[in-house]
């Protein structure tokens, strides 16, 4: 499928949003879930899969959810959400806490609307990266499908209880956590993300 095809199929997943002002976000995780994303969206974004090369997923010890951090040779599945909006993505931010930076990737696409992809389609994302890549609580694969039968149910609950102190607070007091053994901890709001650049604004080629 060559890249009009692709244009042609999916608007949305076009270059730039800059009339709209939308961004796109790799996911990797929790928010590979669709109900943990309508949780804090309100919505279910339009998603495709897509590989992030050079990078690798690992548990966090102590934590439910992964980290990614930069590894040569190897690769994280995750999909692209587009559309997100400046609210949505302020959202994501505060939900991803301060031990993750926002920061744009190269991904590739590997299907779109079910439809296997006849060469890999570039794509340039935001997604959030865990700033410590030496931090010694690090190790193994994380699994979604394990993920999901293990955590999903009390996850969730964590997710509601997010999202209402976001909407009755400000982005500048606290994020709630959730540990190994599904607790909420009280962690530090994060910040609004450093951004490299705009993703909407890059050259996708």
């Amino acid at each position: 499928m060559d890249s009009a095809s692709l244009a042609s199929l999916a608007p949305s997943l076009a270059p730039s949003h800059t009339q709209q002002n939308l961004h796109r976000v790799f996911v990797y995780g929790s928010l590979l879930s669709d109900e943990v994303v309508h949780i804090l969206l309100k919505r279910t974004p339009q998603s495709s899969a897509a590989v992030l090369n050079d990078f690798q997923r690992l548990t966090i010890k102590g934590r439910v959810y992964p980290a990614i951090i930069p590894v040569d040779g190897k690769k994280v599945s995750g999909k692209v959400l587009s559309g997100i909006t400046d609210t949505e993505l302020d959202i994501l931010d505060a939900f991803e806490d301060v031990e993750y930076k926002r920061s744009t990737v190269e991904v590739s696409l590997t299907a779109l609307d079910n439809l296997l992809l006849d060469s890999l389609e570039k794509l340039l994302v935001y997604v959030y990266i865990w700033n410590n890549e030496r931090d010694p609580d690090l190790y193994g694969d994380w699994d979604f499908e394990e993920w999901k039968r293990a955590h999903l149910d009390a996850y969730l609950e964590m997710v509601n209880e997010f999202i209402e102190e976001f909407e009755h607070h400000p982005p500048q007091e606290q994020c709630v956590a959730v540990d190994e053994a599904g607790q909420r901890c009280e962690q530090p709001l994060h910040s609004p993300a450093q951004e490299e650049e705009e993703p909407s604004k890059l050259n996708c080629e």
